[in-house]
């Protein structure tokens, strides 16, 4: 599962990211890392970019850069 797969209010870790792509290497200088809790906010109309909290920040991200990072489920999802 990646970032770009969740639904609204899920809670996810970062387990690893699979892309040396510079635009997801700015990412993780943000705090997208491996361990990195995050909760999915939503997504725009069009359905790009996604919205996460990461550290009690708002954190928008492109849907092609959301499924560089798998991650796993978090406390209670949904």
């Amino acid at each position: 599962m990646t970032l770009a797969d969740l639904n609204k209010g899920d809670r996810v870790l970062i387990e690893s990211i699979s892309t040396p792509d510079s635009n997801v290497q700015r990412l993780m200088i943000m705090g997208l890392v491996e361990g990195a809790e995050l909760t999915f906010v939503g997504a725009s109309l069009g359905g790009d970019p996604l919205e996460f909290l990461l550290h009690g920040s708002a954190v928008s991200l492109r849907r092609s850069d959301a499924q560089q990072f798998e991650v796993r489920p978090q406390g209670n999802n949904g």
